[in-house]
């Protein structure tokens, strides 16, 4: 009985310590929704470029057409918007639950640390706009998300780690083939944050 009240102290130091250092509201489930959102968003610009009768090499149009790329933008700026904005409502559900703040000093440090490349790539993403290099977009916004996954991940789940690692591969392969960059968007924000939001939700939550 000892033994086991002594393994029971330290689980529960443990998890406290945990709770202290790193931020573990994150939702498993919001990961699996994003990734929704991003899979979705891409099923609209896929008919919007390529059309609903087209083949993987034909396409209606071309990004370079500035209706189009008005298009995407809004798609993009949607989808973004749902997913943090998903993200933040489970997060504070998460918070209330495990009884930990959403707003804290580990959550205030992850986001300083994630908030470096991210800015850097929006604005990268907002210069390769500017100057007509859309074949490039997709590749950058993997690499710098990648990058800001790697650089969060030592203040939450060791996941976020590998998921950032997978991420900037995708971003770098994106470059060898540029003109798909669509479907390496589907398989690092789409697929790989699902497959990472359920592994998070079976393990942890």
């Amino acid at each position: 009985m000892e033994h086991k009240d002594l393994l029971k102290e330290i689980g529960q130091i443990k998890s406290l310590m945990e709770k202290s250092s790193k931020f573990i509201s994150i939702s498993g489930l919001s990961g699996v929704l994003i990734g929704l959102y991003a899979l979705i968003g891409a099923g609209f610009a896929y008919v919007r470029v390529y059309g609903f009768a087209s083949t993987f090499e034909y396409r209606d149009h071309y990004v370079m057409e500035e209706p189009v790329i008005c298009y995407l933008l809004v798609v993009a700026f949607v989808v973004l918007v749902a997913s943090l904005a998903t993200g933040l409502l489970m997060a504070k559900r998460k918070a209330k639950r495990i009884k930990q703040s959403i707003w804290n000093v580990t959550s205030k440090t992850l986001l300083l640390a994630v908030a470096g490349p991210l800015v850097t790539g929006g604005l990268f993403s907002l210069i390769l706009i500017i100057k007509g290099q859309y074949g490039l977009i997709a590749s950058s916004l993997l690499l710098f998300y990648g990058l800001a996954l790697l650089a969060g991940s030592s203040y939450t789940f060791k996941e976020v780690r590998w998921l950032g690692v997978l991420e900037i591969l995708l971003g770098l392969t994106a470059l060898l083939f540029p003109g798909y960059g669509l479907w390496f968007w589907v398989l690092g924000f789409g697929l790989l944050h699902i497959i990472y939001g359920l592994i998070v939700y079976k393990k942890y939550e």
